[in-house]
């Protein structure tokens, strides 16, 4: 990646890093960018039998904070309804085993790609 492209990653290109990154590490994808009045899923994976909703964020710049900070208690709350919704829709049972996680990705000079990756499990935990 050059450094034009790096400076242009955009969200879509942000969430397709993080899914192929969760690939690589054994995850199947299942559904992206799930949307209800209630909120989004940006990725639906499945981790052996655990069902996982992820949740991608990616800064440009930290000018305004991580992605790591822009993880706020309201947006946990809008995944969760999202993913409520999701499981009423698909009617996937209660007593599946969920997990919740985010991919936050940020600016990094000193990384090839000009980017740093930090998968983050278990954000509701």
């Amino acid at each position: 990646m050059d450094r034009a492209s790096k400076m242009l990653l955009s969200g879509a290109a942000a969430e397709q890093l993080a899914c192929d990154y969760l690939l690589n590490q054994g995850l199947m994808l299942l559904e992206r960018n799930f949307r209800t009045r209630r909120g989004e899923i940006d990725l639906i994976m499945q981790d052996n039998k655990e069902l996982v909703f992820v949740e991608v964020r990616f800064r440009k710049s930290v000018r305004f904070g991580s992605a790591e900070e822009s993880i706020t208690r309201h947006k946990c709350a809008r995944l969760t309804a999202a993913a409520l919704a999701y499981m009423q829709y698909r009617r996937i049972g209660e007593d599946r085993v969920v997990r919740f996680d985010a991919v936050a990705i940020s600016p990094e000079s000193s990384n090839q790609s000009g980017f740093k990756l930090n998968w983050i499990k278990h954000i509701l935990a």
